[in-house]
């Protein structure tokens, strides 16, 4: 029987099921002839049966559901006096499986009814529908219910070969439906149709060799602190050394004749060819014979690759093909793009380098193409809203800005004139102030919250740790309580660690409005925080807080005006991305006075230079970060720690200095009182990880160490920079990379070069992708973006216009035929998940 019939009788069949709900298809059945009809034509189905089918299933939605099943039961009569295989059940084909035993026994059907539309012989994976939604963690545009056969709903255990203690195992990994696994891609491939052999290999490249281990040796270094194991592998061309450091188990798991690719940068040591710590992994024998673009999935303990891969083949091979395309063939056609199901099996299973390309770019797309329909969604929706307006004589606010110790910069008072627009357009702002460390966001908050409470409201500053809520506090409260300004009594600093007796007097004074300016953490935003009227609300290095925070303080005023603040440079494609709902102000000027931060790159062997220079520095009574990338040793990572250097820096280094720790592992109050002492010159060194970073002022310290600096993010070196250089003296930033390696101290360089954030975020983009920018997950949307990266602008920019153009004409999703895209669009975003502001 022609496939295309056989898919009709899949979906008579689902119908039946679902009790002739009209359900079978996302908008109804008659959606499937905008793609069954061509098929039918092209299977050759005989126009007389396609028109039968066209006429039927136009009309389907006006019937009851018990006209429906009579419809489809006539109509399936119909196409079985044209082609009787439709009456037959199909035979099992002999290799299939047998199918697993149905949880009820249906009562025998006679042939006129409905539900006894011939049922395709089900394979041994075919589910049983669920009603259970997939989680929103996972949510991903297309692999849904309702979209796809309801069957992607079914738990994994109704594959073959998956049974509860599997299905607990691959639930680790994020998979707990069929749909799941579809969205389950692959971290990388093996392209064993482009094997370099090892005779050809040069210095510098990037490659995967197959070849056999033919030894394994395994030494101490370093006085015996540390192992360093030895394998030599070979294939018929030659022979090439593998070194592993500090990986002792691993001379366990190299055996002597085993085949195995090891893929990674080919180095040179004493002018022979090597891989420094390479990744590897068992060769299947199959894999060295088919000559095809292999997928290699991330695992856990207990399962294979090749367990995972025939596995993942059963659901992609079945289910890929089914899987209906949500995104409308207008914009597919505009943006030269696959169908889903094409994209789907290609990015499992590709059969080129040149398909698996179209397929990442599809599924990226669609990705991006979601996110900008929601962030241009929630600009739409924040703007529709009324905002109270705060108009503010010029006269007045020059007083203000003639009373600062400083003058304000061009780009402050920049943003400043944008942020006063807003406060009087009658729409409530939503605004992202960015600047670069130190260019004097605090000041323009201060400034604008003095316009909103001069006017009798509230404003709420909400920073990520109580440290640097004490900071602004100092600050808000020195430049806020001026001559005619507030009173130090209506600013109140409220953290988790505020005595009960005065959070009780502070949340009395929100209610009643005796409190006009808040600073705080999380404590904000607890129940029992009300205020009498908050029209302003400030906060600070927005990606530390998670969207419902967000809304749970917008939500303590009515329609509040919001400012967001970063030290984060947002190069242009990410802003357009992400912060595409949020007016963009960018400070990018430093104060007058301010000196450069000296940085230089230094060698490992020239550590000792830093220390000289620390202990000059702190003589003259400055003080110094030392900066890890780990809080203690890894067995998997061959970097300096932050606990294993301090007792040789405190004991060995700086024995007559005092010295402090402070590392992520500590509780929130231990690393408030350790940053507070080096503030109050109680330490003369912090030997800190990257908890540093966000904007703890201490003008006092001149010195930035960064061990491992290779293993940092240009823009995360440039905030830790940004803790020095706060006061009048020269400071210094030095960097200590890991190994000399050229290649990563090209973008140490770069640092040496200049101080700009922007500059340096962009070639950061560049060189290694978004994940410094979305290291922290803007919460909402990234555990969706598994595909797209913020690098490819041509992409993003292609998404943008297809996206724009679409919400200009139908910004809800309303129109009929978008029914299937605003139901992916939902899965996507998950329910009531807005504001990535």
């Amino acid at each position: 029987m022609q496939p295309s019939l056989e898919k009709l009788r899949k979906f008579f069949r689902l119908e039946h099921e679902n009790k002739y709900a009209n359900t079978a298809i996302i908008g109804g059945l008659a959606k499937m002839l905008d793609f069954w009809e061509g098929e039918a034509r092209a299977d050759g189905v005989a126009e007389e049966v396609i028109q039968a089918v066209v006429a039927r299933l136009r009309s389907y939605e006006k019937l009851s559901p018990e006209g429906r099943a009579e419809s489809l039961k006539g109509l399936w009569k119909r196409i079985g006096e044209t082609y009787p295989e439709a009456g037959q059940k199909p035979k099992v084909q002999q290799n299939q499986p047998p199918r697993p035993p149905r949880a009820e026994q249906e009562p025998a059907q006679s042939v006129d009814s409905p539900s006894a539309i011939p049922q395709q012989e089900k394979p041994a994976y075919q589910p049983k529908p669920r009603p259970a939604p997939m989680p929103r963690s996972e949510a991903v545009p297309g692999a849904k219910t309702s979209q796809t056969p309801a069957a992607l709903n079914a738990e994994l255990t109704v594959l073959q070969g998956v049974g509860p203690r599997h299905a607990e195992t691959l639930e680790q990994l994020g998979m707990k439906t069929l749909g799941d696994m579809l969205y389950y891609f692959p971290r990388r491939y093996e392209d064993y149709s482009q094997l370099k052999p090892i005779k050809s290999l040069f210095y510098g490249d990037v490659v995967t060799v197959l070849g056999t281990i033919q030894s394994v040796h395994s030494r101490p270094i370093r006085g015996g602190k540390q192992t360093i194991i030895e394998v030599v592998i070979s294939d018929t061309t030659g022979s090439l050394r593998l070194s592993y450091f500090n990986q002792p188990w691993l001379a366990n798991r190299f055996k002597q004749g085993d085949a195995i690719a090891v893929s990674g940068k080919v180095d040179q040591y004493l002018g022979r060819l090597v891989m420094n710590s390479p990744d590897w992994e068992p060769v299947e024998v199959e894999n060295l014979h088919t000559a095809r673009i292999v997928p290699i999935y991330s695992l856990t303990e207990k399962i294979t690759q090749k367990w995972l891969r025939g596995i993942m083949n059963q659901v992609v091979s079945h289910w890929a093909p089914a899987v209906v395309d949500a995104l409308p063939d207008k914009i597919k056609f505009g943006a030269r793009l696959v169908s889903l199901s094409e994209a789907l099996m290609q990015v499992h299973f590709p059969v080129s380098q040149d398909r698996l390309k179209s397929a990442r770019e599809r599924l990226a797309f669609d990705e991006i193409f979601y996110l900008q329909m929601g962030v241009l969604r929630q600009k739409r929706d924040w703007k529709s809203v009324e905002g109270r307006r705060f108009a503010v004589p010029t006269e007045w606010l020059d007083a203000r800005t003639a009373g600062l110790p400083f003058a304000l910069t061009s780009a402050q008072k920049k943003s400043l004139d944008e942020i006063r627009a807003d406060l009087d357009s009658g729409k409530p702002m939503n605004r992202l102030v960015q600047g670069d460390v130190g260019s004097g966001k605090t000041v323009v908050a201060a400034l604008a919250a003095s316009i909103v409470v001069n006017a009798g409201a509230q404003a709420a500053i909400m920073a990520p740790t109580s440290i640097l809520a004490e900071q602004h506090f100092r600050n808000f409260t020195r430049l806020l309580t001026v001559e005619g300004g507030l009173q130090e009594s209506e600013i109140r600093l409220l953290v988790g660690s505020t005595p009960d007796v005065r959070k009780e007097e502070i949340r009395q004074g929100l209610a009643d409005g005796s409190v006009k300016v808040v600073i705080g953490t999380h404590a904000v935003i607890e129940p029992d925080v009300l205020f009498k009227d908050l029209q302003f609300i400030v906060i600070d290095e927005q990606h530390r807080f998670g969207v419902e925070q967000r809304k749970e303080l917008r939500s303590k005023g009515t329609n509040p005006h919001l400012l967001v603040m970063t030290a984060t440079p947002i190069p242009r494609s990410l802003a357009l991305t992400v912060f595409g709902d949020l007016d963009i102000s960018v400070i990018d000027e430093m104060p007058l006075g301010r000196q450069p931060v000296s940085t230089h790159v230094l060698r490992p062997q020239e550590r000792e230079r830093a220390f000289t220079l620390i202990h000059g520095q702190i003589r003259d009574g400055r003080q110094a970060f030392i900066v890890y990338p780990l809080i203690d040793e890894s067995e998997k990572i061959e970097a300096r720690a932050a606990v294993d250097d301090f007792d040789v820096l405190s004991k060995e280094i700086f024995p007559k200095l005092r010295l402090g720790l402070l590392h992520g592992r500590m509780k929130p109050a231990e690393k408030d009182e350790v940053m507070a002492k080096f503030r109050d010159k109680e330490f003369d060194i912090l030997v800190s990880t990257t908890v540093v970073e966000v904007g703890v002022d201490v003008p006092n310290s001149t010195v930035m160490l960064i061990e491992g600096a290779d293993r940092f993010g240009l823009a995360q070196l440039h905030q830790l920079r940004g803790r020095v250089g706060r006061g009048a003296e020269q400071s210094y930033c030095l960097l200590i990379p890991t190994h000399e390696d050229a290649a990563e101290n090209e973008r140490l360089q770069a640092m040496s070069q200049t101080n700009s954030g922007f500059e340096l975020a962009d070639l950061d983009l560049k060189t290694r992708g978004p994940g410094e920018f979305l290291g922290t997950r803007q919460a909402g949307f990234a555990t969706t973006l598994k595909m797209a990266s913020i690098t490819d602008v041509a992409l993003i920019e292609k998404a943008r216009a297809q996206a724009q153009s679409l919400f200009e004409r139908d910004p809800y999703l309303q129109m009929p035929e978008h029914s299937l895209l605003a139901e992916a669009f939902e899965r996507f975003w998950g329910t009531g998940k807005g504001d990535v502001s």
